[in-house]
């Protein structure tokens, strides 16, 4: 994964597999019907790619966020969605059809199956009581920008700065990093 975990004061290697035995643990022992990871961070810090691999460990259900952010304002939208939606009941979420600019079909989630959600506003203060494990992922802003226009080219370019300011706001409201049980640097 090339990540280290922030402690703090040091930064040490960590695996997939040690996450999703730590998520695995940190169910067990809190007694959580359901095992949910919530992976959250600014564009471009590796969360699709760490949630992926969770979900694949874990054999988990995952919910990208970009699925459920009502358009290029969402972000404080698709939060919500994360803790009376997608972990609500009934498990699930409106999906956005970024084409059409509208919203799409309601996709169910099995409340009993393990899941996985990422992307920015995955860690709030509503959601962290609900995860059994909870990432904060970081990166230096340059590496990000250039890493979310190879990925999704010159439409997010134009909206880089109108998103960087909902996730500046959600994080000035939520702190999710100080939310988190493992902050990663890729």
């Amino acid at each position: 994964m090339g990540s280290t975990a922030d402690t703090g004061r040091e930064a040490r290697p960590t695996s997939v597999r040690a996450l999703a035995d730590r998520a695995r643990s940190a169910a067990s022992a809190a007694g959580h019907d359901r095992l949910v990871v919530l992976v959250d961070g600014r564009s471009g810090t590796g969360k699709t790619t760490l949630g992926n691999a969770l979900a694949t460990e874990l054999g988990a259900t995952l919910v990208h966020l970009d699925d459920v952010y009502p358009g290029w304002d969402g972000l404080r939208a698709a939060a919500d969605a994360v803790v009376h939606e997608v972990l609500g009941t009934p498990s699930g979420y409106r999906r956005w059809d970024w084409t059409a600019s509208e919203p799409a079909g309601w996709v169910s989630v099995d409340p009993a199956s393990p899941i996985v959600v990422e992307g920015c506003g995955a860690l709030s203060r509503a959601s962290a009581p609900l995860g059994s494990l909870r990432v904060w992922m970081t990166a230096d802003d340059r590496e990000r920008r250039r890493r979310a226009i190879d990925r999704d080219g010159e439409t997010f370019a134009r909206q880089w700065e109108r998103w960087a300011r909902q996730e500046d706001a959600f994080i000035a409201a939520e702190d999710p990093a100080s939310l988190a049980d493992v902050v990663l640097r890729s």
